[in-house]
């Protein structure tokens, strides 16, 4: 396999702008908020990418996680184009009910399980917005709510732990408790009611808690703070000290569920249940912006009344529609247990790199959501060489090269990738 697979014609995509055209466009009149590279993607298709001279990269990112089955999966795609030409897929007033929608609820309830046990066993509830940040505003909705009408704090003094190096979004709420100054500094006044103490230290967690704490929100792997795993125990940990101060424990999912760390929950490797999850990215297939916040029916009931919150396209009918098929890919094709064999395979041969490689400081993950830290902390420079040799990769705060291809790799693939993470990181 070869990292250049040349079309006998020119890769147009969407429009007949060539890429010194699209860069210009980009440049003229869009913020300049990512720093990109100098690739224009023409088509994507299953783990790979073309550009418009027919060359072909190997995706190791998979938008984040947002493309867990593959771009362009058959069955969610097909499920899309019929829900556009059956006339289906257009957004609805939430004044009146859409089968998509209820659908799509029913599955993604029963997707996960029996959230928050300690309230009974009522089943789940599922509250559906667009991008993640969305869903992640719910759940801090939800905690204060909780912690106000169940524990009697008051509103406006609830307060949320959360954690260093955490990346759960870039909305006002959201950058007020991020730890990386490039994501809040001038955006102020910003929001307080959050306490940050460190990634994996349950002794800073008990330490912070007091009378006017309603949750813990917990990424159960950091993806953006360096693809960092917390110590052996510490999901537990967070468990017992919410049963025991009456906290709700959500866990932010966005990135390492729907079997991305060879689980279906991330959470699950440590045997715990949280008490809502939050759900976005992979959930329509990377087709179209679904998130979710799922909790205890009685939870939801509880703090969601009507006119309590409300989106337009949040759970419209074509997203529903591609989260329903995107749900369906998952349990069918069994992609977590292919995270998990594909996974194993994948780090043994990282590994097997590292040792030999004068650059690597150590490689770690689950499944298919690996790091790879070098001694330098310049991981960007490896991740430029490595697209020159045909892999889409990126840093993880600087210091990490991410490695989170789609869940549908094949060995071939595999292969291809660790022979160029050798090229680079050995020589």
């Amino acid at each position: 396999m070869t990292a250049i697979r040349k079309s006998n014609h020119r890769m147009t995509g969407f429009s007949q702008e060539g890429d010194s055209a699209i860069f210009n466009m980009e440049e003229d009149f869009g913020a300049h908020h990512y720093e990109r590279i100098n690739l224009v993607v023409r088509r994507a298709e299953g783990c790979w990418l073309t550009d418009e001279n027919g060359n072909k990269y190997l995706d190791c990112l998979a938008a984040y996680s947002a493309a867990n089955p593959g771009h362009h999966h058959p069955k969610i795609t097909q499920a899309v184009m019929e829900a556009l030409t059956g006339n289906y897929a257009s957004v609805i007033s939430n004044v009146v009910y859409s089968d998509p929608l209820g659908v799509f609820l029913s599955k993604a309830a029963k997707f996960a399980p029996q959230m928050a046990p300690r309230f009974g066993n009522h089943g789940n509830k599922v509250l559906p917005k667009n991008g993640g940040v969305e869903s992640v505003e719910t759940a801090i909705k939800a905690m204060r709510y909780f912690g106000w009408k169940q524990k009697g704090i008051e509103d406006g003094k609830q307060e949320i732990i959360v954690f260093n190096n955490n990346f759960h979004g870039r909305t006002i709420s959201v950058v007020s408790f991020s730890s990386s100054k490039k994501y809040s500094e001038g955006f102020g006044p910003l929001t307080g009611g959050f306490v940050s103490v460190e990634f994996g230290d349950i002794f800073a967690v008990k330490k912070a808690i007091n009378k006017n704490t309603c949750g813990i929100l917990v990424e159960p792997m950091q993806g953006e703070g360096g693809m960092k795993l917390p110590p052996k125990g510490f999901l537990k940990g967070l468990r017992t000290l919410c049963d025991e101060n009456d906290l709700l424990l959500v866990c932010d999912e966005i990135q390492v569920g729907m079997g991305r760390t060879g689980k279906k929950f991330c959470f699950e490797h440590e045997g715990i249940v949280p008490d809502g999850v939050i759900l976005g990215k992979a959930l329509s297939g990377g087709l179209i912006p679904l998130s979710v916040f799922i909790t205890n029916a009685k939870i939801m009931d509880m703090v969601f009344s009507k006119g309590s919150d409300g989106s337009t396209f949040g759970g419209y009918p074509l997203a529903c529609v591609a989260g329903s098929a995107a749900l369906d890919v998952f349990e069918q094709e069994k992609l977590a247990e292919k995270a998990t064999q594909k996974g194993k395979i994948l780090k043994e041969k990282i590994e097997a790199i590292a040792r030999k490689s004068p650059h690597v400081k150590e490689v770690r993950g689950k499944g298919l959501f690996i790091g790879i830290e070098v001694k330098e902390g310049n991981a960007m420079e490896f991740c430029t060489k490595l697209l020159n040799l045909g892999l889409i990769v990126n840093d993880s705060h600087g210091h990490t090269i991410r490695i989170s291809p789609p869940l549908i790799i094949t060995d071939e693939e595999i292969d291809f990738m660790v022979q160029q993470l050798e090229k680079v990181l050995v020589g």
